[in-house]
């Protein structure tokens, strides 16, 4: 784990020494989660309500699920360069070191000044409950705590799994950002709004609706709309738990798969 701090913070010493290209990167990063938001509240707006939800339950779930992305994005995102690593057989580099492979590859490209996003939709979860009217007891306030967490393993996964495929496909980053960012894109909303078979593969088969929706209904203490059974609300951590398996899972499968940039 010291190896591992200190790529860390190699990272970030480095990235600090050009102080007016950071603050202007986490402004904009904290900017681009403005704008998100923005779109959310303009779409309640114009429609008064959407899915059964009002415009405060709505921006509660986009908080909610976009802190767990923009947590995500700002520990494993750079996972997504593998691509780069693969063609270039950079790759081999670090499979050469007696450290983890993902590991190093979080470590090495970590991006503090993603850490803006992070912390305004983080601060904006106790803002939008207020303003959605939720009523405050332990139980709500740790949900209100672990989502978030939750949505990160979630969504940490899903950029693993979908970087992994870089071993087999180089050139997949649409690819990949179709789920990552399709993904934030879908759990900003409520599922309800889905139907049919897109509902059941994004929101229960990805498991995205876990990211902020059904967090959001604990809180807001509804009945899940859908029809869904009540502890089915309470399966955030589990799902997290499994998609996060998965994901390490597909990863030891790519790793082996690597054959080095010349073979």
């Amino acid at each position: 784990m010291a190896e591992y701090y200190r790529l860390f913070l190699a990272q970030a010493r480095g990235q600090a020494q050009y102080r007016a290209s950071f603050w202007f990167d986490v402004a904009a990063s904290t900017g681009f989660g403005v704008i998100d938001l923005l779109g959310v509240l303009v779409v309640f707006h114009a429609s008064g309500s959407l899915g059964g939800f009002t415009q405060a339950e709505g921006l509660l779930i986009a908080a909610l699920a976009g802190a767990g992305f923009a947590l995500a994005d700002l520990v494993v995102g750079s996972v997504e360069r593998i691509r780069n690593y693969v063609r270039t057989g950079l790759f081999d580099a670090v499979l050469l070191r007696p450290l983890g492979a993902l590991g190093q590859l979080i470590a090495m490209d970590f991006a503090p000044r993603r850490a803006g996003r992070a912390v305004l939709c983080a601060a904006l979860i106790p803002v939008t409950a207020v303003g959605a009217g939720v009523q405050w007891t332990p139980v709500r306030l740790l949900v209100a705590v672990l989502a978030p967490l939750c949505g990160a393993v979630l969504f940490g996964a899903i950029f693993v799994a979908t970087a992994t495929v870089a071993f087999w496909w180089i050139d997949s980053g649409e690819f990949a950002n179709s789920f990552t960012y399709g993904g934030r894109d879908f759990s900003t909303w409520p599922a309800t709004i889905y139907g049919g078979v897109f509902r059941r593969v994004f929101a229960y088969g990805f498991g995205f609706a876990f990211a902020g929706y059904y967090p959001a209904l604990i809180l807001l203490g509804r009945p899940d709309p859908l029809g869904g059974p009540p502890w089915l609300a309470w399966l955030s951590p589990l799902v997290a738990a499994v998609a996060a398996v998965v994901a390490g899972l597909f990863w030891r499968r790519g790793v082996r798969q690597y054959r080095s940039t010349g073979s």
